[in-house]
């Protein structure tokens, strides 16, 4: 940064932002999440964009839902996330948006579309998971707060993996620390926070919990479009443990995903990737010491490989 900048400024751009002490169980204060990975083709994509750009993807999500891949598929993306040491993460499939309701399809009733519908649906939702599983993947998305508390109850009983990730949907993502809080105590392990928080949000979400916060820092236009992948130094120092996550704004929806839009799929993610490289190399302009985690890191909800 020139110096004659920085005198005038008074840069850096945080301005008495706090920093996090936060990490992650390893020590590192950030991963890289890819998102928008919805099926084996596409991790295959993530995976050899990452090794173009010599980037370290530590987490890929998934949002068409796990019911839409057969169980070969899910035993694929497991064995793939296995041997990668990274956590594959899958929406769970039955929700509101998808269901023969028309509420959540119009204006008014948006929010509300990641939300199961009755008694049908959370149970639908429930084997959604379990029938993952089964094929080993160990990290669901959540966009409904009965659900969580279901897959929560299921889990201290044993009837569910230990190592299990909830991860809250940026659907459910909370605007406020109080908010957010309460999912921590519903049993969340990881929770995606809105792409738009300002530093000092940020703040004040790290502020009252520990769990990792998922972030943004490229968004589809759905979610607003921001792109502050330049950001990432600031972004990780206030709110480590963070997952930086880059989705790709100016493209293609490819919910819910298949053969008919797979080619914009892949072409997704590795714009992703490429991304998450650039990102990567503002973050090391910077001058900070944020550390990344490594594959097979403590925490991530790696999955397991069924034969």
């Amino acid at each position: 940064m020139p110096a004659l900048l920085n005198q005038t400024y008074r840069l850096p751009y945080r301005h008495g932002v706090p920093s996090s002490g936060g990490r992650f169980p390893d020590g590192a204060g950030f991963r890289i999440e890819i998102p928008s990975v919805e099926g084996p083709a596409v991790l295959e994509a993530v995976l050899s964009a990452a090794a173009e750009h010599d980037v370290v993807v530590n987490r890929v999500s998934q949002g068409s839902g796990a019911m839409l891949l057969t169980v070969s598929e899910l035993r694929d993306m497991a064995a793939m996330g296995a041997e990668n040491g990274l956590e594959v993460s899958l929406f769970v499939g039955p929700r509101e948006s998808f269901d023969v309701g028309a509420n959540a399809r119009t204006p008014e009733g948006m929010g509300r579309g990641g939300q199961l519908r009755g008694l049908r649906q959370l149970m639908y939702g429930v084997e959604d998971v379990v029938r993952a599983v089964d094929a080993g993947i160990r990290s669901f998305l959540i966009a409904d707060i009965g659900l969580l508390v279901a897959l929560r109850d299921l889990q201290r009983t044993g009837e569910l993996p230990e190592e299990c990730v909830w991860k809250i949907s940026v659907s459910l993502a909370p605007s406020n620390p109080a908010a957010l809080r309460v999912l921590a105590d519903l049993g969340a392990s990881t929770v995606n926070v809105p792409s738009d928080l300002t530093y000092a949000d940020l703040a004040e979400m790290r502020a009252v919990t520990d769990l990792p916060l998922d972030l943004y820092l490229e968004s589809s236009d759905g979610l607003g479009g921001v792109v502050r992948g330049h950001e990432i130094a600031d972004l990780v120092a206030i709110g480590a443990p963070l997952y930086a996550k880059f989705g790709l704004r100016n493209a293609r929806d490819v919910y819910p995903c298949g053969e008919q839009v797979l080619e914009d799929a892949v072409r997704n993610v590795r714009a992703k990737v490429h991304r998450a490289a650039v990102a990567l190399e503002w973050l090391a302009r910077s001058g900070a010491d944020a550390v990344q985690s490594g594959p097979h890191a403590a925490g991530l909800g790696v999955p397991r490989r069924v034969v």
